[in-house]
């Protein structure tokens, strides 16, 4: 394909294409931690001012964490913000698919003022919702309003996991945010399990015997 590497640049066309058929405020969002192995799922929706779009969103995976701070500002001073969470009792209780669609649901509806129209990023759009919305493959690399919620779920969640850290030091959690590495693995093996830990996640599964199959996404 022609410039099939050329990387996606999230701009505003969704949201004018929903605007343009009747929909506004437009809200994206997006969660971060679908994959780690201890820690919340946190979700958020946000809805950008179009004459105050801060510069510089993409998919917060593409940004550098000093990068995504500065946007978390600029995006918390100009746009209409919610956040909620999903912590890893709820996800073992379900599922992560479930728990991340049921606190990305929460963020939408906890915007202080209500969307007309949603999009997320994925594959679903969450059930239960108020407004109709358009689920987007890449959302955060194609649409500025979900990159916004990516980089606010994310930074949320990694202040989140940072501050779990001295609670709970013998992991490393703030060094790896939960995810699966080498350290936090040896942490696992050494001291056990902790409160944060999602008991249905492999290898933590096998610590209490369950042998349940999960999606765990990649993010």
């Amino acid at each position: 394909m022609l410039f099939e590497d050329v990387p996606l640049v999230p701009d505003f066309r969704l949201e004018l294409k929903a605007r343009k058929a009747g929909h506004w405020p437009v809200a994206g969002a997006d969660e971060a931690g679908r994959g780690p192995l201890a820690g919340p799922v946190v979700a958020a929706a946000v809805i950008l001012d179009p004459k105050r779009i801060p510069d510089g969103l993409n998919d917060s995976k593409q940004l550098s964490a000093q990068k995504r701070e500065e946007l978390f500002a600029q995006i918390l001073a100009t746009a209409t913000v919610s956040i909620a969470s999903s912590s890893s009792t709820r996800i073992d209780e379900t599922d992560i698919r479930k728990a991340s669609l049921d606190a990305m649901r929460r963020a939408i509806c906890g915007l202080s003022i209500p969307a007309s129209y949603v999009l997320t990023d994925g594959l679903d759009v969450p059930p239960g919702l108020l407004c109709p919305g358009q689920a987007v493959v890449k959302g955060d690399a194609r649409s500025v309003s979900i990159a916004a919620a990516s980089i606010v779920a994310k930074v949320t969640r990694d202040r989140m996991m940072a501050r779990a850290d001295s609670t709970f030091p013998t992991y490393g959690f703030a060094a790896h945010m939960g995810y699966g590495t080498a350290q936090h693995r040896a942490g696992i093996e050494k001291h056990g399990p902790c409160s944060l830990h999602r008991m249905t996640f492999s290898p933590l599964k096998k610590v209490q015997g369950v042998e349940i199959d999960i999606d765990i996404g990649i993010d």
